[in-house]
């Protein structure tokens, strides 16, 4: 029996980012999915705590899956908790349509999130994000992950990468510097342009400093426009760094570790 990998994104069930990790996945996981009805970025973790949350059978996709009328947490948590029958051996969510790079952002982010579901409850997590540049990422985000061509070539690549990523780090012992109970997230960034053959850099968020994500278009009112922001020094590399130099960015993300330095 093939070990059972749950997916989820933010982008919706619909995204064909979603199916292409999903297909990647296949050869090597049993898949489940759980995802959104309809785009929930920058939700960040938000739990939907007031009304219904529905969740259907969704039967256009060759796996088993839930459409959730919620967010990615919910997606995660309900699944997690009513509707596998087996536990699974990872949480997988993504591959978002954009990156999910910087502390701002990550902390915003709903793919994160839904990762992150994951891992409180003790599953091996990761978040996959993929760059898009700035003249199709509109089209990508509002149309189910729409692309040209050329880029599903290098989207579906990409997947097969983070394919063999997933498999050898679930496959492989626990690493034996996490703190049992620490609720961990791996978080892979893909180039926009990436280097061949693909590389991956081990990274840190970027620090980032003002960054303002509206602006006025009324006399008494503000819209979101996105800023990519201008990323601070680091004495490490950041993630940002590594994807302008064709890099995929893999942060490891503990949760846990939030104050342990302050205890002495």
């Amino acid at each position: 029996m093939k070990p059972l990998i749950l997916l989820t994104n933010d982008d919706g069930i619909r995204s064909r980012f979603l199916h292409a990790i999903a297909n990647a996945l296949d050869p090597f996981f049993e898949i489940v999915i759980a995802a959104p009805k309809c785009q929930q970025s920058w939700i960040g973790r938000a739990v939907t705590r007031n009304g219904k949350v529905q969740v259907i059978s969704f039967n256009d996709l060759q796996w088993p899956s839930w459409q959730v009328d919620g967010t990615p947490t919910d997606c995660v948590n309900i699944a997690l908790s009513s509707l596998l029958e087996r536990r699974p051996a990872a949480i997988v969510s993504g591959i978002n349509v954009g990156y999910n790079t910087t502390t701002p952002l990550i902390y915003s982010s709903g793919t994160v999130a839904g990762a992150l579901e994951g891992a409180f409850w003790g599953l091996p997590a990761f978040a996959l994000s993929q760059q898009i540049p700035d003249d199709i990422f509109m089209e990508a985000a509002y149309n189910d992950g729409a692309l040209p061509p050329e880029w599903r070539k290098v989207l579906d690549e990409h997947a097969r990468h983070a394919s063999g990523f997933i498999h050898d780090k679930v496959t492989s012992v626990a690493d034996s510097t996490a703190i049992p109970g620490d609720a961990i997230v791996h978080n892979l960034n893909y180039p926009a342009y990436p280097r061949q053959p693909l590389r991956i850099s081990s990274t840190v968020p970027a620090p980032m400093g003002k960054m303002s994500f509206f602006q006025k278009e009324y006399e008494d009112g503000y819209e979101f426009r996105f800023n990519h922001g201008i990323p601070k020094p680091s004495v490490a590399k950041t993630d940002r760094e590594a994807l302008d130099e064709g890099l995929v960015s893999h942060s490891i993300l503990n949760f846990s570790s939030l104050g342990r330095d302050l205890i002495n």
